[in-house]
């Protein structure tokens, strides 16, 4: 874009309470302007030059919008959404991600077909249409296996399925729903994870920890500690993030218990919260200044 002597404009697409918005607009003093916008108030007019806005114009007077998160919706929905934010980078808008990554990214099923594909050891997981065939996926992949959304984060509507007459009724369930039966089979684990961000050159770690629950999910429980990167996990990380056309990326690593490390998945609109304080680093800050230098 051209050089401009006001202050960047940044949108936020946020929740309306959304803890990351406040936090974005506190790093951004002094270096951006941040407004939040609403994913649910996207609309778009076409006839001549395309103006698409939120509440507010966005077409023409915003230099940047960031994705902080992703709501639920119908295939339409979530269509438009990812359409409208193309538009905007057409138009010469930085989208952080970008949309494209992230029509990959909250997709669990392509995210993980293309991260195997490119060589990345990932849990042996199964995609099913139909219970009858989601029961033959448990009878190769159980005892215990985990049953995931396709869509969605921070381990909503993830359940671990350990018999085969509970699977059945969950199975029947999902496909009664309309849903895609996405299951994996259960990795041992020492009771915790390494998530690491990633945001362009740069990357931190922590341990995620649990005790109580098999998920590590910071919402469920889990603590957070500073961890080290390993060299071999900071150089998947990078090809990881590299494949799927990330700029920020929060990355799941889960030891296998005898030196080994599967990559469970890629979220591209990561949490930081947790991440900020155990590792002592203002995310925020680091993100804005990222945003500012690319405009």
């Amino acid at each position: 874009m051209s050089s401009i002597s006001r202050l960047p404009r940044i949108g936020v697409l946020a929740n309306e309470d959304s803890w990351y918005f406040r936090d974005l607009q506190r790093a951004a003093a002094g270096l951006a302007e941040v407004e939040r916008l609403d994913f649910g108030a996207l609309r778009s007019q076409i006839g001549g030059s395309e103006c698409i806005d939120a509440g507010v114009k966005i077409s023409g007077q915003f230099d940047a919008v960031i994705v902080r998160t992703m709501p639920p919706g119908s295939l339409e929905q979530v269509v438009f959404r990812m359409d409208a934010l193309a538009a905007l980078q057409r138009q010469g808008v930085l989208v952080v991600n970008p949309p494209r990554s992230m029509e990959m990214a909250i997709d669990k099923y392509l995210t993980l077909s293309i991260l195997a594909e490119a060589g990345f050891r990932v849990p042996e997981t199964h995609v099913c249409q139909t219970w009858q065939e989601a029961m033959q996926s448990y009878e190769m992949l159980g005892p215990s296996v985990v049953v995931k959304p396709i869509f969605g984060g921070e381990g909503r509507g993830i359940m671990r399925v350990e018999s085969a007459d509970l699977a059945h009724r969950v199975f029947k369930t999902l496909q009664q729903l309309g849903q895609v039966i996405y299951l994996q089979k259960f990795i041992s684990h020492p009771g915790y994870d390494l998530r690491v961000l990633v945001l362009e050159n740069q990357m931190w770690g922590m341990r995620r920890s649990s005790q109580d629950d098999w998920r590590t999910n910071l919402s469920h429980g889990a603590t957070a500690t500073p961890e080290p990167i390993p060299p071999e996990i900071a150089d998947q990380a990078r090809r990881a993030v590299e494949a799927l056309g990330l700029v920020i990326a929060g990355l799941d690593f889960l030891p296998d218990g005898e030196g080994g490390w599967y990559l469970l998945e890629a979220n591209a609109v990561p949490g930081w919260k947790g991440l900020s304080a155990a590792c002592d680093v203002d995310i925020a800050a680091e993100l804005i200044r990222f945003v500012v230098g690319r405009i």
